[in-house]
């Protein structure tokens, strides 16, 4: 990759440690750390409620509307659902040795 798109290969290598982040999370959270499906649902909610009004008399009314909708969300999630269990975020706190819960040192692969 590196000879045939070297600018390419410098950005993906420069967001190595970006893109690998999630890692240094506890492995429970990894597979709801690298997906957006909570964001995207969020968007589709709010996109919903505003559509139904159509037409807003103005910006603070669409800006009402929303900061509603993200306020129910909130509420719903802080009560009915848990993205991450208490335990799981407990062990945020801990101290976390990445050379026992990795097998090694995590490349990416080339491309062919």
């Amino acid at each position: 990759m590196e000879q045939r798109w070297p600018q390419a290969s410098r950005v993906v290598a420069a967001g190595e440690d970006e893109v690998l982040t999630h890692m240094t999370f506890p492995a429970e959270h990894w597979t709801r750390i690298y997906f957006t499906n909570p964001l995207e649902r969020l968007n589709r909610e709010v996109k919903r409620r505003t559509d139904v009004v159509g037409i807003f008399p103005d910006g603070d009314a669409a800006l009402r509307l929303v900061g509603s909708v993200l306020g129910e969300i909130h509420d719903e999630w802080q009560v009915d659902r848990r993205y991450f269990s208490l335990e799981t975020i407990r062990r945020l706190k801990e101290p976390v040795d990445l050379t026992h819960s990795l097998p090694g040192l995590l490349r990416l692969a080339p491309i062919r």
